[in-house]
């Protein structure tokens, strides 16, 4: 539990909030978002038994498409040295992601989802206490509303919910299926993004968000091809 905690908060919720000091937080989401890439890729490795079909990789292809359209708007960013570095920590951040998601799936079957995540997240939290005094400036924080509110949200919705529902949902299906929520994200950031944050929307991310949801749908029919496919054999046998 320590080690998926330091892997999947410390080091992916982590490096991701100290980046996005610096990176937009529709792109963070959109790097985020090559994690069902990296979860296929390993799985060609350790898990031979959630081999993707031919239309799942196709599906994962072209919702990486759509990603890499909307990334195409900010490239003349990289010219600011720590955007740049800012990019790598998010990169860094999905691997770290992606390997710590297979090891819940790998070593969770069996036992109290719930009980294991909130451990995770303590361990997690435990494991950023001393990196944030090592390279955290504190004296410019400033406890104000907003950011008690803030705070308060990330901690009941973006932990408490979403995390649970997350490490529940790659502990019941195939990890090339739960990782998708990842392709959700860049379409509900970049959206919020532009309407409180003024970050940039235009048509060709519009464009972009219709071909990452028709990736995400082609994944689907994928998998259900493989369900299908499976049922047939039982039925056979």
């Amino acid at each position: 539990m320590a080690v998926m905690g330091f892997l999947m908060i410390t080091l992916s919720n982590g490096l991701v909030s100290w980046a996005e000091v610096f990176v937009d937080s529709g792109i963070a989401a959109i790097i985020c978002s090559l994690m069902p890439v990296l979860v296929i890729l390993i799985n060609l490795s350790v898990n031979r038994s959630e081999l993707p079909n031919s239309m799942i990789i196709v599906g994962v292809i072209i919702g990486l498409v759509g990603i890499v359209l909307i990334f195409s708007e900010h490239l003349q960013n990289f010219t600011n040295s720590n955007y740049t570095i800012g990019i790598l920590l998010i990169f860094i951040a999905t691997v770290s992601w992606a390997v710590g998601s297979i090891l819940v799936r790998r070593v969770n079957q069996n036992s109290n989802l719930f009980q294991n995540a909130g451990i995770q997240m303590i361990f997690g939290g435990v494991w950023c206490l001393p990196l944030s005094f090592l390279f955290d400036d504190l004296t410019f924080v400033h406890w104000t509303s907003a950011t008690l509110y803030s705070l308060v949200y990330l901690s009941i919705f973006g932990s408490a919910i979403a995390y649970v529902l997350y490490y529940y949902a790659i502990s019941k299906l195939p990890m090339t299926i739960a990782s998708l929520y990842s392709y959700i994200n860049p379409l509900v950031a970049v959206v919020l993004g532009w309407l409180v944050l003024d970050e940039k929307l235009n048509l060709k991310i519009g464009a972009a968000f219709i071909v990452t949801v028709t990736g995400i749908y082609i994944v689907n029919r994928g998998y259900q091809q493989i369900q299908k496919n499976r049922n047939l054999k039982k039925t056979a046998a």
